[in-house]
């Protein structure tokens, strides 16, 4: 690991921070380094607050050495006016000529923008180290902005023969760390989304409860309205988007949008929660939900858990056993959680 690629580190430690608090904005950490010396640190804190640069600028107890030093951060520099102001208008100002980036920002608001603006003003700029791995580090920022959609991941809960349960019946086969972990994901990301069926026979809340978190945006495919008013779903508690072939008014924290099931019912969804500026979304649907998206090929993530216990050993019935999806692909990561086993896909 050369010098740049350590200081690069750095950042990226800093930067994974702010995770789960900070979107839909990206994960920045910056460090600033004055004759092999750290003398400043920051990163993105919170949505809405100053950025990394700022931070670590604000950092450094004497001023005078930022002319003599290099500044690392893991994206470009902002170059626009949002909710704080451009954090390469700063670097400008403050006279640091030498800057490291990770990656240039896929935000067509900054792509290329804050860096042509360094460049001009005379500073020395370094682009694309440890580019891969700033990349994976902001995946979801990623592919909002390259692929237009959010970033999917799947998750399902399956028996050692692969099944989800009985059709029509509640059935619970993963163990409480891993409904614990479920839950630390959910706080993680910005929405969570189940189809009608899973709606009807479990009733869920689709909530952070077994940790600390935020509560992820609910969506929920209701074509014909079935779900009953007094569900979970409909309670009000939480934002939550219901995608409906009906007009219906939306009330208090619960918006009913209305789409087209005769025509690619994904793509409709995707896009709105494109426009709503959504990153980032669980899929923790019936087999059929998830289905639809693997035979899409529109998923980036599937995490699958598999019980010790078969079918018969869950449940007492015998007959209706509901097949889980098939992964194609091998898995990238395997782990044990309790007695599952917590396999990871990668598209």
């Amino acid at each position: 690991m050369n010098t740049h690629e350590k200081y690069m580190t750095r950042c990226l430690e800093l930067a994974k921070k702010g995770f789960g608090k900070v979107a839909p904005n990206p994960m920045v950490g910056c460090v600033i380094v004055h004759k092999g010396k750290i003398i400043g640190e920051g990163f993105h804190e919170q949505y809405g607050s100053v950025h990394a640069e700022v931070n670590a600028i604000n950092s450094v107890k004497n001023k005078k050495l930022l002319k003599d030093s290099t500044l690392y951060v893991n994206l470009e520099p902002c170059s626009h006016f949002g909710k704080t102001p451009p954090c390469a208008d700063l670097i400008i100002r403050k006279n640091i000529k030498y800057i490291i980036i990770g990656t240039i920002d896929p935000n067509p608001l900054v792509s290329g923008r804050g860096l042509q603006k360094l460049i001009s003003s005379g500073c020395d700029v370094k682009v694309g180290v440890l580019e891969r791995e700033c990349r994976e580090l902001n995946k979801r920022f990623f592919t909002f902005f390259e692929k237009k959609r959010p970033y999917i991941i799947l998750k399902w809960a399956q028996t050692k023969d692969n099944f989800f349960g009985i059709i029509n019946l509640k059935s619970q086969i993963s163990n409480l760390k891993s409904q614990q972990l479920v839950h630390q994901w959910r706080s993680e990301e910005q929405a969570i989304m189940v189809g009608t069926n899973t709606a009807l026979i479990d009733n869920p809340k689709l909530t952070v409860r077994k940790v600390k978190g935020n509560n992820p945006i609910r969506v929920v495919i209701d074509k014909n309205l079935k779900i009953p008013s007094s569900f979970h779903l409909l309670d009000g508690s939480v934002p939550t988007i219901i995608f409906t072939a009906k007009k219906k008014t939306s009330k208090k924290n619960i918006e009913f949008v209305k789409i087209d099931f005769k025509k690619n019912i994904l793509k409709q969804i995707t896009d709105e929660l494109y426009d709503r500026k959504i990153q980032s979304l669980i899929v923790e649907g019936g087999t059929k939900l998830l289905n639809s998206f693997l035979e899409k090929n529109l998923w980036d993530e599937a995490r699958v858990f598999t019980s010790t216990k078969t079918l018969s050993e869950i449940t007492c019935e015998k007959e209706g056993g509901v097949e889980a999806p098939k992964m194609k692909s091998k898995s990238i990561m395997r782990e044990k959680i309790g007695n599952d086993i917590l396999e990871f896909y990668c598209n």
